[in-house]
């Protein structure tokens, strides 16, 4: 059987191949309903499947995002992309996703690829970039936007969150309750000092102590992101002589483990052990107490760096406001602070 093509579809809808491919592409061009309906319906009775191929060799794009996450196991990556996932269907793309792993030459690696692909833009959820991967985007001149981290320049494009106010509420909030102090678990040695979403917590927990007349020295703790290496650091923390009396967490996954924590060594939250975590993935609704944290409109972020990514005539722009996109951070207050 001969393979259907776009001259068949306009053949059989009574149009040309330019409004065929209006249809197809929903756009450029607007086209009457009538007409769109004719069409569809020829696709249909056709069969006709579009070359993506194709269509990618002659626009040089495709409809693809990429997205580079570190970690796609820990929840607020994997909410994070499918929140991605979804604004760019809402805009008729597909998303291709790759895990960094937290290391700089998977995310170069990733880079390669995914802008070899031709892909429509790219999403960099980043502990930098570094410099290889700075090159390799200037390389391919590229349209990058960096979800999650604020940039070292203006002239990245990014959508970010107001890491270190919701940090510093969270903090001043756990010190509304009357403890002595609050301790903090912020990132690892790898942690960048700056621009970093955990290095910004550890900025707004620094930022409410001190407003407070609190000392911090002694009381920042270095733990991993995921649950079970900072359930273990929790274990040591907690069961010490000098066991804080209520702990800020960088992240909701580092707190569910110092929960965890606590309860295997039969320490009461909140009743004497305050926790408060930031991320506000869905598991932190579920865990015994539910955990007080920071919250963001994720879906707003998404589509943001989606219209971003894609250059969105009607939602992006080119001006400092429009190429730094900070969003408010939430407290969403549970028991486990004690309130």
């Amino acid at each position: 059987m001969a393979k259907v093509t776009r001259d068949d579809v306009a053949r059989l809808a009574g149009t040309s191949t330019a409004v065929v491919s209006y249809v197809i592409n929903n756009g450029p061009r607007p086209v009457a309903a009538g007409t769109r309906e004719r069409v569809l319906n020829a696709i249909k009775e056709l069969g006709y499947r579009p070359d993506r191929v194709a269509q990618a060799m002659a626009s040089q794009r495709t409809d693809l995002i990429g997205l580079i996450v570190p970690d796609a196991r820990q929840p607020f990556f994997a909410e994070m992309a499918h929140a991605v996932e979804q604004a760019a269907a809402e805009r008729g793309k597909m998303v291709l996703v790759g895990n960094s792993d937290y290391a700089d030459e998977r995310e170069v690696h990733y880079l390669r690829a995914f802008l070899g692909m031709r892909v429509s833009g790219l999403i960099l959820i980043s502990q930098g970039p570094s410099e290889h991967a700075a090159t390799e985007i200037d390389a391919w001149d590229a349209r990058v936007v960096l979800l999650h981290r604020r940039p070292d320049a203006i002239d990245d494009v990014a959508v970010v969150l107001d890491d270190i106010g919701g940090a510093q509420r969270v903090t001043a909030h756990l010190l509304g309750h009357g403890h002595a102090y609050v301790a903090c678990l912020g990132g690892v040695d790898s942690t960048p000092e700056s621009g970093d979403p955990v290095t910004d917590h550890v900025t707004g927990w620094r930022q409410a102590m001190a407003e407070a007349g609190l000392p911090t020295e002694g009381r920042l703790f270095k733990a991993p992101y995921n649950r079970y290496d900072a359930y273990k650091v929790a274990l040591e923390l907690l069961a010490g002589p000098e066991r804080p009396p209520a702990i800020m967490c960088a992240t909701d996954d580092q707190a569910i483990g110092v929960l965890r924590a606590a309860r295997e060594l039969r320490i009461d939250v909140p009743g004497e052990l305050a926790v408060a975590g930031f991320d506000d993935v869905k598991e932190a609704g579920l865990t015994d107490p539910p955990l007080t944290t920071v919250g963001s409109d994720r879906e707003a972020m998404a589509r943001a760096a989606v219209d971003l990514a894609i250059g969105d005539s009607e939602n992006g722009g080119n001006g400092p406001s429009d190429r730094l996109r900070q969003f408010p951070a939430a407290l969403r207050i549970r028991r486990s602070c004690g309130c």
